[in-house]
């Protein structure tokens, strides 16, 4: 699968995977049993209405009403919900800006209206471009800027914050017991990414960031500066 690196809360880019198509496809399919149980409240709603008003206009607006939060669905769950219907939720996906900052709410509603093409009109053309595109885009992903990712935890041996440590080893930076288990992890995970990469200028992020959180100023290049910030950290976890 195709990864993306975008920015976690902290400020630290961390690689996520996109979400695959058959995934997306099943959180729709979510989302639709409940437009399906809604119309079936509806329809018992609208029994009540014709027993209660003789008006079928009143009926009429009752109903266009009470459609109004399927209209919607997709645009205001997304804008309270982070990028998540309750069908990405249950899939644990969710959508974000292809260049790693927060969605905006007119990007929700780029997507929202382009809903109407490439979902409810030409359902095949959407569905090949969501198969199809490099980072498994639907054509209002790609008009808004943004991508779906899957929010699942992968941890492998590799994404633990044990590092190898000489007995002799001394350590250089005392104040990286100001940060937590999760902060390391995400330190050296986002470290991984960047070196396998060759990405210099995420790496110097990196640094700039972990130097404002342990308040550290040091001569090390990047790579040698986290190299040692982690092995510092494991020097002092382990020795408590």
């Amino acid at each position: 699968m195709a990864n993306l690196q975008i920015s976690t809360t902290q400020n630290v880019n961390l690689g996520y995977t996109i979400a695959s198509a058959g995934e997306r496809i099943l959180a729709v399919l979510v989302d639709l049993v409940i437009f399906i149980l809604y119309f079936y409240i509806l329809s018992k709603a609208t029994a009540v209405f014709d027993r209660i008003f003789d008006d079928n206009w009143s009926v009429f607006g009752l109903q266009s009403l009470l459609l109004l939060p399927i209209m919607f669905y997709s645009l205001y769950m997304h804008i309270l919900f982070d990028g998540r219907t309750v069908g990405k939720m249950c899939l644990q996906i969710r959508v974000v800006k292809l260049d790693g900052s927060p969605v905006h709410w007119s990007n929700y509603m780029v997507r929202w209206m382009m809903r109407i093409v490439d979902l409810w009109v030409f359902p095949a053309v959407g569905l090949l471009t969501l198969i199809f595109s490099e980072r498994q885009q639907r054509i209002g992903d790609s008009a808004a800027g943004t991508v779906v990712i899957s929010t699942k935890k992968r941890y492998n041996i590799s994404s633990t914050i044990l590092e190898e440590i000489e007995e002799e080893y001394t350590p250089k930076f005392a104040t990286v017991t100001q940060l937590t288990d999760k902060d390391a992890r995400l330190i050296k995970e986002t470290y991984r990414i960047a070196v396998r990469s060759n990405d210099y200028k995420t790496l110097n992020l990196l640094r700039v960031k972990v130097e404002s959180l342990i308040g550290s100023n040091s001569d090390l290049y990047d790579r040698q500066y986290i190299d040692t910030v982690l092995k510092d950290y494991n020097y002092y976890t382990q020795s408590l």
